[in-house]
């Protein structure tokens, strides 16, 4: 297969409907990334839930498409119309352009080039355990650390002392928007002051593309998984329950979360699977993955 023929179809050659249906896909799966129920969607932004299910069951309002008509008439995705601040350096304007030619696997091949030319010095000696609540981040950072003899480090714990408040505070008295600028500037914060450490940020940061990213070429990630069953028994067993917290279909979202964000994390330079392992089996596991 071509690299042309390997690319999805452009918004411009679909039909109303199916570009609805495609817009409600996105939003739903972008939702589901970040671990927000509806309600919770619906709550940050000011938008109905009834106005959401219609957006996300692909029958989103009239504006959405005479945009979509100004933007095709344009000669530009609809992306780029609505982005607003200073125009991005033609440098990075041709490159995006370059870069949607490739296929997936030539820009796996194009990304780690990239991060191979320019990799953060002092990027191996800072350990970062990505993964979703429930695989073992926790407990094994901890052991980690002392077998390492490095600083344990909880990303949540700095992003409430950048907040000075905690997290539900952060989350109920600003929303998820404001949760993800303290994010960035706790982990530029704790990457500035420390050569070494374990860091355990939460599961959601792959859902924020620039923060994953710093986290990516600043820290050696690995990624550490385990089958949803088991996901949602630990999480049950600490018990707690988040993000699944009041929704009757827990299940079946956090399976939706882990299918949505798998690509991101097996962007990780390593991954473990915590699935029917001990926790002195999946430390050996983490420890045979570490860069030497």
């Amino acid at each position: 297969m071509n690299d042309r023929r390997a690319r999805v179809t452009s918004h411009a050659e679909v039909d109303d409907d199916r570009y609805l249906a495609m817009l409600g896909d996105r939003i739903r799966d972008l939702r589901a990334r970040r671990g927000m129920t509806r309600k919770i969607l619906a709550r940050d932004s000011g938008v109905s839930e009834r106005y959401l299910a219609q957006l996300e069951g692909g029958e989103g309002n009239i504006s959405v498409l005479r945009l979509r008509q100004v933007a095709q008439a344009m000669g530009m995705p609809i992306e780029d119309l609505i982005r607003v601040g200073p125009e991005q350096a033609p440098e990075l304007t041709l490159l995006i352009q370059y870069l949607n030619r490739l296929s997936p696997g030539k820009l796996t091949v194009a990304r780690e080039l990239l991060l191979s030319s320019f990799e953060t010095q002092g990027k191996r000696g800072r350990i970062a355990l990505i993964g979703l609540r429930g695989a073992g981040k926790t407990t094994l950072g901890i052991r980690l650390a002392a077998r390492l003899d490095v600083p344990y480090i909880e990303l949540a714990r700095s992003i409430e002392e950048q907040a000075g408040m905690t997290l539900p505070e952060i989350f109920s008295l600003y929303g998820q928007g404001a949760y993800r600028r303290y994010e960035r500037r706790a982990l530029q914060a704790v990457i500035e002051a420390h050569e070494r450490f374990i860091l355990i940020p939460g599961g959601s940061i792959v859902s924020e593309p620039s923060t994953f990213d710093e986290l990516l070429t600043s820290c050696y990630t690995i990624w550490l998984k385990a089958s949803p069953q088991e996901h949602m028994a630990r999480v049950v067993a600490q018990g707690d329950q988040r993000p699944m917290s009041d929704n009757q279909e827990a299940m079946k979202d956090l399976e939706r979360i882990l299918a949505g964000r798998e690509a991101m994390y097996v962007k990780a330079d390593a991954a473990v699977d915590t699935s029917g392992r001990t926790i002195e089996q999946s430390l050996t596991d983490v420890m045979a993955v570490l860069p030497s």
